[in-house]
Formats: structure tokens, C-alpha cells, sequence
């Protein structure tokens, strides 16, 4: 595998074969590329498997990176990749060896909303009295689940705490009396804290339940307390690497080292000046740690750096220096010293590039003069002649605006948008307050009180209703009037002669929808309804006429919200879920916003600078940098950890600026050519802010004056800004070749801006059925000692007889079908009967050809794949894979509805199966079958050769027509009938 373009000390970390490796990378030098290159050579070099390195992150969004990055490098297909966050990794661990431990395999993972509502359910039990809130409980919740927290990531488990509260309580009752009141008044509040801990824990158990904190420490007590199955994960992962090691705690690094050992393949890759995520400031401990733990471990320093100028990396470093001694460069130099294997440790970074940077400070009287100023110099960057060397003129995408905190940046958002200049607000919470969900959640609550007069203004006032303004305000002032509710007014449209005939005819119209969705929602699912609103008040195709694809991105993150809430509860009625969201809100939640939204339209990026790490933009602007905003008060967790309980180092001095000096280190270095510090004199109060110390320490405060700002309003300079900043895939499947096949406006709309859809009754009986297969077949792999793994080892034969194998009971079989029943979507009692009963039917005669035929072998079951045709990924997810007495794979994939014959089959999925087979399996395929459940009849096949030529050609038709975003409608009656965006869709036929 070629190494293109790394430098040397790179290319050492990629090639680094076997024993630990730490990799010190400092901002820009290429860590996640050193990280999926040495990922992809290990696989390349046949050192290991896919399957057999495991890579951790921090976050979903840098996991998904890695994988797309190393999908890519690779030229052939795999079956798994362990490219995962620790919770992540953690819990697919525990779904599958949880009852060794004596916790259930389906447990539910409890989001911090969800663990709040759990105290707060349940608050008499704690038995408060320090703690005891007095008025609104929300704060006090929060303060013990963020303790509770820290305590996991230290892997303090509830008996640790309570022996510590103990122990504590012993030796002041051996003490003095001279001690006094405090020391009394200490041990008791450490005593509730612990029992609080204790019972919290409890409450977690009871309820089948863990916290993310649990999902780490669990493992760690799998993987001790059962050998065999850690040795079992410690055989399959040869290599482990781990990104962002400075900010992982001490209950993570425990999991890392358990793992790695005893073959110590282990490589991490960390910064200690960019850690602002760590447990009271501990930068460089696990990093220490490491070097004690692995004194032998090889290093490796990555210096040069390809985002930034050189001056404007000298400024942050200089600026990071002031953290010393407590940072790596000193601590790992003074605890080398004076050893053999004594390396210098220089984090000073060289710049790829020879062009010296802008860096410049605007400094305003007023925070609207600031935000004035930031917005001139952006329309002058955009509009002004770049160098060549720098590629392309700017466009709005290269400038970010980095708040410490997210209640700074409304300003700047008003600003923009009084500019007309295209900006994104990237937010990790806010979802309950964006317009459409705000609109959304409106309706539902206005369908569980019609009183509810401002959700109904609400729902008047939308844009797609378009009800004349004056007459809406002469019904509000009607119903205060005569203090009736404005759905009273409403009901009444007809008989006030003030309002317009139009205007009559449209609310009558809502009343009737609102009546429909009230009878609907008495048996109907809250998604069931929240699509019917979007459906039937025409708010989708409102949004798809004004290219509006972020309103699709937060539907779509709400409706998954919906999802998990319909998992979670016996009761999916709007009622029930309206009460929660009300819990939730006055919990203090917003609403994650846990999809990335930094692809799409062209436009200015405004977000906190914890959001900004890891990312790179040309021009930054670091804001309001005064007193007290940044650096910023120092917020100490209301409820501390006793020292005595933390393992890590902790640093010393002044911890909470060494943090906030990190964190504008971080800022500083996502600047490519352009670094911009800004501040004001007025900030709305009574005295003048003074300068942030940074700036002082930068030496950016010389000769300062305050700098008037030109009127905002400049024309933009002529230039087609996209319609739409939609992301192409990444990867394709074959629903996908299926949706553009049938009409490419239908894949865009499907699989492009993902516009939520009304589930179907086939459906969800389809998915019943393939879920209680797979259960069954489990179960008999269970039952008979049989592992997935023998699909992919060569030359293995089958060991055992399918005569002997045991076989369960056709009451297990249709107690799995109950269990796995999807009831939703039906559109009738009678239809969900009707169905119900031929499902039983097909499993009665499926059950009774099992036991008079033979078992299959059954090798795979869901099995993933990913291969490559021509470069691009193909990926999904096979029914099932069984192996044939001739030691060859038959791979078959379940159907419903009815049965087809080899005449009028459409072959391309099990094609495209096939290919996927022949490039990634290590048996080779002997038929193709198709399994039509309803009748329990199959039919089989094989491609050849040349049918596989032409599936391949159609494939890569397709790919090149998205890559080029040929998304025409091709309408006709018999497929648009039956699309499921017919509604929505303006060229329907």
C-alpha cells in the first residue's frame, strides 16, 4: 500500500510494527491521518485482520470519520471494522456478555434527561438532608448525577465511597471533640453523598438500566471477574489504538491497558495542550502514566504542522508555555531525564507553509460595535483578491466565530442575519427550540388541550396556513375579550362578521385537521401523529420549496427522539409523551443536537470553541475577550471528590487557567491565515469590561484604541451560492440502487434529505418476522456451541452434524415471534389480525420443515459487509449465511408478500450479495436463495459471471449519475402511486 505524502515521523508512527507506541501530536500535524493510514497498512501488511484492530475515539462524529477515511485506503471489502467511541465499544461488549455479570443483555442505556427523571421519581428515597433542596429540585439533581459521574470515571464504585464515608467517620469519633462541629457536619455530608451514590446505583439496577459511566466500569468488571471472555476480545484485537488519549479518565485507560495486554500492541495519540475535556485539569496523567506503565514504549513526536502560518503557531505557543511546569513538555523531559532513553520532548510546532498569517486585534466601544466590526472584516476577507497560494477565494464556509459559551453568540447571530450573511450556529444542544420542532410540539400539545391558546396561535401563524395577520389579531383580541381560549373563538369562526371569508374557510379547515389528529391520536403512536401533521399541513412540501434542509435534519432528530421514547414505553399516546417532554424541559434539557450540521449550505459557522476542536477554518474570530467571559469564572463541581478517592495525577497551581489558557490554545490553532481577537468597553453593564488577561499575554494590548465600525450593510459580492449544501453518501446499498432505479427525485428525497415517512403495515411485518428468524437461529447457535467467526476462517469444515443439533420448540419459536411483534402501522384491529394469524401459519410450517428436514448450518445471521467496486463502498447486511455439506455458503434473504418464480425474480440484491461474497468471504458461494416466508418456498440461483459484468456496470451507472447529482423526477402512474412521497412531490404524475 502506497504512503503517499507523509512525512517522516509519520511514516515511522504508521510503520511502527509491534510493542506500545505513544505519538505525541501537537495541532495540524496530521494525527487522525497517521492514526487510519497505520490502521489501514497494519490490514494492508497482513499483520492483522479488519476486524482485528480496534480503534476508540471520543465522539460518534470522529468515529464515523475514521471509518470513512480508512474505507477508502482500503481496496477490498471487510466484514467489520472496531472503529468506535469507549461507550460505544462498551456497550456492544455488554449486549452480548452482560449476564456474566448479572445484567440483562437488553438493558437500556439512560441519557442524562433520563437519569434526572429517575432521581426525581424517585427523591424520597435518598434520605437527604445536607443536600435536602428547598425549593426546585432541578439544580440539586443535576449536581449529585454530575458527582456520580466523575465518580464512575475514576471507577469509584458506591461500596468504595461507602467505606470512605466509614472510615472517615471512625477516625473522627477516635478523635478529640476539639475537632469541632465541621469536621461532624463533613463526615455526615460525606455519608449522605455516599449512600445517595449507593442508592442511585440501586435505582439504575432495579429499573434494567446503566449511565454512560456504568457502560466503562461494567466491562472493567466483565473482563475481570470473567478471564475467559476477556481473553476471548485480547486474542481477536492484536493492534488497539486510541485517538484523544490525553482527555480519557482513569476507568478508561484501566479498560485500555486489560486488554492490550499481554501482547501491548497498544498506540495512543495525544496533545496535553489541547485537553479540555479532563477531570480537574489532569492533562498530562494518563500520558505519565503510560511511560510508567510501558517504560519501554517507543515515541514519537509529529512537530509540523499543515493548517497554520508559522506566526500564528509561535503566538500559541509562546501562550501555552505560561501553563509550564504542568505540561508534557516539561514533566516528560524532567521524568527522562536521567535515563539512557532520554529524548527531549519539543512541541514547538513548523508550519507547512512559508506565508505569514493576519493576526490582529478589533477592539470596539460596544458589543454591537464588536459584532460590527467582525462582520466588516468578514465582508472584506470574502470580497477581497486572495494570494494563490491560497487556492480558492473564500467562500462564507471559511470563517468561523468561536464563543466561549453559547449564550455569547445571540448577538453575533442577529448581526449576520441583519447582514444577510448565510450563517450556522453549531450548537450541541437547542433542538426543543428550533421553528419547526417548536411548531411540532406545539400541535401535539394543542391535540392534548384544545385550551392551549398559544400553541394554537402557534399553529395559525405558520407560513404554509398564511392567514392574514389583522385578522389574527382581531380573534386574539376577541377571545381576551371575552376571556374565552382561542380555540373557543375558533369554533365559533362563523359567526363573526369582522373576519374575512378566507380566513373562515382556513380555520375551519385546521379545526377539522385538529379533530382528525385528536380521534387519530387515541390509537395511534405519537410519530404516527407527528407525521400526519407534517402530511397533512402540507409542512413538508413548505419546507422542500424553500430548499429548507436543516428544518428535514432536526424532524428527523426529533423523530428519532419520538423512536426512543416509543421503545422505552408500553404507552406511545401523545399525552404520555407531551407530559415527559414537559419533565424534560423543566429538567433544564434542550435538546441534543447529536447530527453534525457543518456539512450543507454555504454559510459563516458560529459555535462554542469545545465544539471548534478537531476542526480548521482560514479565517477565526475569537470573541468577547474580556473579563470574566474569557477566561471565564471559575465553576467548581458543586459536590467534590475527596481527594483521598482520585487515582489520577492531579496538577497543581491554578487549575482552572491552565484549562481556560488550553482551551484558547485550541481556538488559536484552528486558524489557518487569519486569527482575529475581538472585545468591547460596553457589554450591557453598569462599569467597562476590562481586557481578558490572554490578550495581555499575547501582547495584543499595546497602542490599543477603539476602532468605529462602518455601517454593516455592504453588498455581498455577485456569487451563486448552492441551492442546497446536501452531503453526498459516503457508501451505497442496494435500497438505494433500488430508489434511484425506480426515480432518482425519490432517492434525493429518501436517501439525500431523508424526509420522514409513514410506516406501512407490510412493513412492520416484514421487519417482525426477520427479527424472530434471527432470535430462532441464535438460539439454535446457541444451543449447538456455534460461532458467527467460522464464516470467515479458511478451510474450516462443519463439525457438526445437523442430525444432532438441537432444535427449539415450535412454543419457543411463536413465543419469539410475540415478543418480537412490531404493532405498528396497521390501519385496522382487523388487518393486524388478519396478519398476526399468517405469521403464526408461516412459522407453524416453517417449524415443522426444520423437523422432519435437517438444521441448517447456520454460520451468519445479519452479517455486515463492505466491498468496493471500482473505489466506491457497497455496504449491508445479509439475512443469513449457511454452510452446505460441499463446505461452500448458500446466503438467503427472507421475503414477504408473495412468492416469485425464477421467470419473474428480480435478481440484483442477491447479485450484489454475491459480489459482496466473493470479495470478502473466505468460502465460496454456492447458491443465491430467495425465502418467501409467507408460503415457506424458495427458489435458488447463481449468478455468472456475465451477469454479475452487467449488475456491476448498472451499479456503477448509478453511483456516477449521484455523484453528479442527476436528481430528475422520472413520473409515471404506476410508480407514483405507490411512492411514498406522492404528496409532497410536485412532479408526480
Amino acid at each position: 500500500m502506497p504512503l503517499k505524502n507523509l512525512n517522516p515521523e509519520q511514516l515511522k508512527a504508521v510503520q511502527h510494527t509491534d510493542g506500545p507506541l505513544l505519538i505525541v501530536a501537537g495541532a495540524g500535524t496530521g494525527k487522525t491521518t497517521v492514526i487510519t493510514e497505520r490502521i489501514a497498512w497494519l490490514i494492508d501488511q497482513k499483520m492483522a485482520q479488519p476486524e482485528e484492530t480496534l480503534a476508540l475515539t471520543f465522539t460518534d462524529k470522529a468515529a464515523s470519520e475514521m471509518e470513512e477515511r480508512i474505507d477508502k485506503l482500503l481496496p477490498y471489502g471487510y466484514t467489520d471494522l472496531w472503529i468506535l467511541t469507549f461507550h460505544s465499544f462498551c456497550q456492544r461488549i455488554l449486549q452480548q456478555h452482560g449476564l456474566d455479570i448479572g445484567i440483562p443483555n437488553d438493558f437500556k442505556l439512560l441519557n442524562s434527561t433520563e437519569q434526572w427523571l429517575l432521581v426525581r421519581q424517585n427523591l424520597e428515597k435518598f434520605n437527604l438532608d445536607y443536600y435536602r433542596p428547598l425549593g426546585n429540585p432541578t439544580k440539586f439533581i443535576h449536581a449529585l448525577l454530575k458527582h456520580f459521574s466523575r465518580a464512575k470515571d475514576e471507577e469509584i464504585w458506591p461500596e468504595n465511597y461507602l467505606k470512605y464515608a466509614e472510615k472517615l467517620k471512625i477516625n473522627l469519633d477516635s478523635m478529640e471533640s476539639t475537632q469541632g462541629q465541621d469536621a461532624d457536619s463533613e463526615s455526615k455530608r460525606l455519608e449522605e453523598v455516599a449512600n445517595a451514590y449507593h442508592i442511585y446505583q440501586q435505582l439504575l439496577l432495579d429499573n434494567d438500566s446503566l449511565d454512560f459511566g456504568d457502560l466503562i466500569n461494567c466491562t472493567l468488571k466483565l473482563f475481570r471477574e470473567r478471564p475467559n471472555i476477556l481473553k476471548k476480545y485480547s486474542n481477536q484485537f492484536k493492534y488497539i489504538l486510541v485517538d484523544e488519549f490525553q482527555d480519557t479518565n482513569w476507568a478508561q485507560y484501566e479498560l485500555i491497558k486489560l486488554l492490550a495486554a499481554p501482547r501491548n500492541n497498544l498506540t495512543v495519540v495525544g496533545d496535553d495542550d489541547q485537553s479540555i475535556y479532563k477531570f480537574r485539569g489532569a492533562s498530562v496523567s494518563n500520558i505519565l502514566q503510560f511511560k510508567e506503565n510501558y517504560p519501554q514504549s517507543k515515541e514519537i513526536y509529529l512537530n509540523t504542522n499543515y493548517r497554520s502560518t508559522q506566526n500564528i503557531l509561535d503566538l500559541a505557543y509562546n501562550f501555552i508555555q505560561l501553563n509550564n511546569p504542568e505540561r508534557l513538555e516539561i514533566k516528560l523531559t524532567k521524568n527522562t531525564e536521567n535515563k539512557k532513553t532520554h529524548k527531549t520532548l519539543s512541541k514547538k510546532l513548523k508550519s507547512n507553509s512559508k506565508e505569514k498569517g493576519i493576526i490582529e486585534h478589533l477592539h470596539a466601544e460596544t458589543e454591537q460595535g464588536e459584532v460590527a466590526l467582525v462582520i466588516n472584516k468578514i465582508l472584506e476577507l470574502y470580497n477581497k483578491p486572495q494570494p494563490a497560494t491560497h487556492n480558492l477565494q473564500p467562500n462564507f464556509n471559511d470563517f468561523a466565530i468561536l464563543v466561549r459559551a453559547n449564550n455569547q453568540a445571540e448577538v453575533f447571530l442577529n448581526g449576520l442575519r441583519a447582514a444577510e450573511i448565510p450563517f450556522n450556529f453549531l450548537a450541541s444542544k437547542g433542538l426543543y427550540y428550533k421553528e419547526v420542532i417548536l411548531d411540532i410540539i406545539a400541535y401535539l400539545k394543542l391535540l392534548d388541550n384544545y385550551h392551549e391558546s398559544l400553541a394554537l396561535w402557534r399553529i395559525l401563524n405558520l407560513p404554509r396556513v398564511d392567514i392574514k395577520v389583522e385578522d389574527l389579531m382581531q380573534l386574539n383580541n376577541f377571545a381576551r375579550r371575552k376571556t374565552i381560549s382561542l380555540y373557543e373563538t375558533c369554533s365559533q369562526i362563523n359567526t363573526l362578521n369582522f373576519i374575512e371569508t378566507e380566513t373562515k374557510r382556513k380555520i375551519a379547515k385546521i379545526l377539522d385537521l385538529i379533530h382528525k389528529h385528536t380521534h387519530l391520536a387515541q390509537a395511534k403512536s405519537t410519530k404516527s401523529i407527528v407525521l400526519a401533521f407534517l402530511q397533512d399541513f402540507d409542512y413538508q412540501k413548505y419546507l422542500l420549496n424553500q430548499n429548507d434542509e436543516k428544518s428535514f435534519i432536526y424532524i428527523n432528530q426529533f423523530i428519532d427522539k419520538i423512536n426512543e421514547f416509543e421503545k422505552s414505553f408500553d404507552d406511545k399516546t401523545v399525552k404520555h409523551f407531551i407530559s415527559l417532554m414537559d419533565l424534560e424541559i423543566e429538567s433544564g434539557e434542550l435538546g441534543s443536537l447529536s447530527k453534525s450540521l457543518q456539512e450543507g449550505p454555504e454559510s459563516v459557522k458560529i459555535m462554542t470553541i469545545h465544539s471548534a476542536k478537531g476542526l480548521e477554518f482560514k479565517y477565526v474570530f475569537i470573541v468577547n475577550l474580556v473579563d470574566k467571559r474569557f477566561p471565564s469564572l471559575d465553576r467548581r463541581d458543586p459536590i467534590q471528590i475527596p481527594d483521598e478517592l482520585v487515582k489520577e495525577i492531579l496538577p497543581t497551581g491554578d487549575v482552572h487557567l491552565q484549562e481556560e489558557r488550553r482551551l484558547f490554545y485550541v481556538a488559536m490553532t484552528r486558524a489557518k491565515f487569519g486569527l482575529f481577537f475581538t472585545s468591547a468597553e460596553d457589554y450591557g453593564g453598569t462599569r467597562k469590561k476590562k481586557l481578558s488577561r490572554f490578550l495581555y499575554e499575547i501582547n495584543l494590548t499595546e497602542n490599543i484604541k477603539t476602532q468605529e465600525p462602518q455601517e454593516t450593510q455592504i453588498k455581498i459580492k455577485e456569487k451563486k451560492l448552492p441551492v442546497t449544501g446536501y452531503r453526498l453518501p459516503v457508501s451505497y446499498s442496494y435500497s438505494q440502487f433500488k430508489a434511484y432505479e425506480t426515480c432518482p427525485y425519490q432517492y434525493y428525497l429518501a436517501f439525500i434529505l431523508k424526509i420522514p415517512i409513514s410506516g406501512k403495515a407490510i412493513f412492520s411485518y416484514g421487519k417482525t418476522l426477520h427479527s424472530t428468524l434471527q432470535r430462532f437461529f441464535a438460539l439454535i447457535k446457541a444451543n449447538n456451541n456455534i460461532t458467527q467467526g467460522a464464516l470467515f476462517t479458511q478451510n474450516t469444515k462443519n463439525t457438526r452434524s445437523t442430525k444432532t443439533q438441537k432444535l427449539p420448540s415450535l412454543e419457543k419459536l411463536l413465543k419469539l415471534y410475540e415478543e418480537c411483534w412490531i404493532d405498528d402501522w396497521y390501519e385496522s384491529k382487523k388487518q393486524k389480525e388478519e396478519y398476526k394469524k399468517l405469521g403464526e401459519k408461516s412459522f407453524k410450517d416453517f417449524h415443522e420443515n426444520l423437523k422432519t428436514g435437517s438444521i441448517p448450518n447456520t454460520l451468519g445471521l445479519e452479517q455486515g459487509f463492505n466491498f468496493k467496486i471500482e473505489g466506491h463502498s457497497i455496504r449491508g447486511v445479509i439475512d443469513r449465511v449457511d454452510r452446505l455439506p460441499n463446505d461452500k455458503i448458500e446466503i438467503i434473504d427472507y421475503k414477504t408478500g408473495s412468492a416469485k418464480t425464477l421467470k419473474t425474480v428480480e435478481k440484483d440484491q442477491l447479485l450484489l450479495y454475491q459480489m459482496a461474497a466473493i470479495e470478502t468471504f473466505n468460502t465460496p458461494v454456492e447458491k443465491l436463495t430467495f425465502y418467501y416466508l409467507d408460503n415457506n418456498s424458495a427458489i435458488s440461483f447463481l449468478g455468472t459471471p456475465e451477469e454479475l459484468e452487467v449488475q456491476k456496470a448498472k451499479v456503477l451507472h448509478i453511483i456516477a449519475n449521484i455523484r453528479q447529482s442527476k436528481f430528475d423526477a422520472t413520473p409515471s402512474e404506476f410508480k407514483c402511486k405507490y411512492c411514498d412521497f406522492k404528496k409532497i412531490c410536485s412532479y408526480r404524475a
